[in-house]
């Protein structure tokens, strides 16, 4: 997993550690380990965890931090097991058996049936035990203090859902079912199987829950807390970023420009923008760029206002999140500033939000800015 050092020796630069989270711990008390171990509190993840739930855990450290929020939103796949046949206060194991009607009469071929309409695009009310806000309160906080709680449907996306085994227990009564799913960001895995349970009119909750990819990082490729005791794995921010975007070269002009905040030259994504990221002449991580509208004026390079002035584009690069500033010689001109972002690596200190201690899907709030790294946490991460 590119970089390693031993914990005794650690001087951690920036970058990711994957992490294969245990069963018991929430995706907190995980964050709290890493930072023990980097020696760094510029520490947050990209997605909670329940603490019943194992898998992939995305840390980001120091300045790899800023990239956490660009990861949040990617799909998720997960391997699970969904209990037919009870539904509990939690839609998880670690919640009250609130009911219980035998599966006895459910079929393999009515399972089958009911996941595909549980399949693509589908409207999924969170589960209440959850850490979408309600009126400024916690979901989980209003549902334990005994209050009704409504929460509103959401528009997600199950790209893939799967079943691998199904096997009755109990004599029969309870049906187990090993599924692998895939997902789109906000997707509650345990309301997947709430809502197959009741589908099939017998209740339902998942018993075990598994994160085995984040967007293109796979559970092969993480470390267990005890493994990164030994020697800690990361990945160096300059290669974290190559991954997750498209890769532009820098000149030596380009650079300096995006050190005083300037726009360069378009990265050629148009009318359908993503983000790109910039390396220096000597390879170093320099912003994440997006091209937008071309603006004419004086905080666009003198290549960019060319270009904004020729028929050839409508676009210009704009630096979206910068990393390093390659200074230039002499003071910055009259009128510029440095980049405009508005980050720093103040204010990303900290852990990613996490139901410590709570039951149920440990997603952070919809839309909230994670206090300790800055990240927005989608409406309601799976798992």
């Amino acid at each position: 997993m590119g970089k390693k050092q031993k914990p005794e020796e650690l001087e951690v630069g920036s970058g990711l550690v994957l992490v294969d989270k245990p069963a018991g711990l929430t995706s907190h008390d995980v964050v709290g380990k890493i930072r023990k171990l980097a020696g760094t509190r510029k520490v947050g993840h990209a997605g909670t965890l329940d603490p019943m739930a194992t898998g992939v855990l995305v840390v980001g450290i120091n300045r790899a931090t800023r990239l956490l929020t660009h990861i949040v939103g990617v799909d998720k796949t997960y391997t699970a097991t969904v209990r037919l046949g009870q539904s509990t206060s939690t839609d998880d194991a670690e919640g009250e058996i609130l009911q219980t009607r035998f599966a006895s009469a459910v079929t393999p071929q009515d399972i089958t049936a009911e996941i595909a309409k549980l399949t693509g695009a589908i409207q999924q009310v969170p589960a209440t035990v959850s850490a979408i806000k309600v009126d400024g309160q916690r979901a989980h906080a209003r549902a334990r203090a005994g209050e009704e709680v409504a929460l509103k449907s959401r528009s997600v996306t199950v790209h893939h859902f799967e079943v691998f085994d199904i096997r009755r227990i109990d004599g029969g009564k309870l049906i187990d079912v090993d599924i692998e799913v895939r997902v789109s960001s906000g997707t509650y895995v345990r309301a997947l199987a709430r809502d197959l349970g009741e589908a099939l009119d017998v209740g339902g909750h998942l018993t075990a829950l598994r994160r085995t990819a984040v967007g293109s990082y796979s559970i092969d490729q993480t470390l267990t807390l005890d493994q990164l005791g030994e020697d800690f794995g990361y990945i160096g921010l300059a290669e974290a970023a190559e991954h997750l975007f498209p890769k532009r070269q820098l000149t030596a002009e380009e650079t300096e420009n995006l050190g005083y905040g300037r726009r360069i030259t378009a990265s050629g994504t148009g009318a359908d923008p993503q983000l790109t990221a910039a390396f220096a002449p000597d390879g170093e991580l320099v912003a994440l760029l997006i091209d937008v509208p071309a603006k004419k004026g004086a905080s666009a390079s003198p290549d960019a206002a060319h270009a904004a002035d020729s028929e050839s584009t409508d676009y210009q690069a704009k630096p979206e999140l910068v990393f390093a500033i390659t200074t230039p010689t002499g003071s910055a001109p009259s009128g510029t500033q440095g980049p405009s972002d508005g980050t720093s690596d103040a204010g990303t200190s900290g852990a990613g939000t996490s139901r410590a201690g709570a039951s149920g899907a440990g997603t952070a709030e919809a839309g909230a800015p994670d206090p300790g790294t800055g990240v927005t946490q989608p409406p309601g991460a799976a798992g």
